[in-house]
């Protein structure tokens, strides 16, 4: 299969390009090396990919309608992947308009490439911060996702309510995946692994917020890589089941869905803090902080769908992925 992964430099669309890379298939990845962190870390990912014949890759921003129909023009693509994205839910606060540009018209844009060249299926990057002011835990695809709390998690439902449209005007196949607080090798330095793991270092204190009185279900890389091939091997179809009269949330009538895709074993902040200083044979400086407006309390994925439609089974424990993490930051930045 011919596959487009945007967002081929970050952390999840680097791992799955080498995953399908792995198994045969050519990816076309694309992305636009953004500084909104590290950029030597995004071509450290993409450089584990050029190695490979079946990969190219092309510096390109989604929001670019031009540029992205041209890419939609020039190649014929089995399946698309999106996973360009402006990520971070703390940015969002300051910088708005970065989301609703990447995150909205770009996404927008990669729809309209979609409507043109008709793939077998476009999967989306969502996320769990969708759930907003939600505190039903575990958060099922049934909820109502009505009252985001930060831009980037508005942004994230409009993906899900641009790709129904789609798929119900124009037949294009979509599935959305909410993803739990992704982590590991490779990962974003924006994220609480990754800085916690430098300032422990560094001998900086840490920002704990909420007093720590917080829980994430921390999903290991290799776990999601497994559910979005899954996923990707599976197109959206229209649920021959949905009724009009009593509308469910995550199917349709037309070729789509949304899943959540997490470990479902929420772990308590100041664990997952504890396992880094472990990890590291040092302890950590807190900064006890309060709430942000923009955080969610806690995070719990169901992800019974998941598991029986596409029989997704994440199985790293958070003790084996923070290890793996800490040894590879180790290696890489040979500390």
């Amino acid at each position: 299969m011919n596959i487009l992964v945007t967002g081929a430099a970050g952390f999840i669309g680097a791992s799955l390009s080498q995953r399908l890379l792995a198994r045969g298939e050519t990816v076309v990845g694309v992305d636009n090396l953004n500084d909104y962190y590290d950029v030597e870390l995004k071509q450290a990912r993409l450089a584990r990919l050029t190695s490979c014949e079946k990969f190219s890759f092309t510096k390109l921003d989604i929001k670019d309608r031009d540029t992205v129909k041209k890419l939609f023009a020039d190649n014929d693509f089995d399946i698309v992947v999106n996973l360009a994205a402006q990520a971070g839910i703390h940015y969002s606060v300051e910088n708005p308009a970065a989301y609703i540009d990447a995150n909205v018209v770009g996404f927008g844009n990669i729809l309209e490439g979609c409507r043109s060249v008709k793939p077998a299926h476009l999967v989306y990057a969502s996320s769990s911060s969708v759930y907003g002011s939600n505190r039903t835990l575990p958060f099922s695809e049934s909820h109502a996702v009505d009252h985001p709390v930060s831009v980037y998690a508005a942004t994230k439902k409009a993906n899900e309510l641009l790709a129904h449209t789609y798929a119900h005007l124009f037949g294009v196949p979509c599935t959305g995946l909410r993803f739990f607080t992704v982590y590991g090798p490779w990962g974003r330095p924006d994220m609480a692994l990754f800085k916690f793991t430098k300032l422990i270092l560094n001998n900086q204190p840490i920002d704990v917020y909420n007093n720590g009185q917080m829980t994430r279900d921390f999903t290991y890389i290799d776990d999601i890589v497994t559910g979005v091939v899954n996923v990707i091997d599976n197109p959206a179809h229209p649920d021959t089941t949905w009724s009009a009269h009593a509308p469910q949330a995550a199917t349709s009538y037309a070729p789509y869905r949304v899943y959540n895709i997490g470990n479902s074993q929420p772990v308590q902040l100041m664990r997952y803090i504890e396992l880094i200083e472990q990890a590291l044979g040092r302890t950590a400086k807190k900064n006890m902080l309060p709430m942000l407006p923009e955080d969610l309390v806690d995070t719990y994925a169901d992800v019974s769908r998941l598991q029986n439609d596409v029989q997704y089974k994440p199985d790293t424990p958070v003790e084996e992925g923070v290890n793996k993490f800490v040894d590879w930051y180790r290696s890489y930045y040979g500390v």
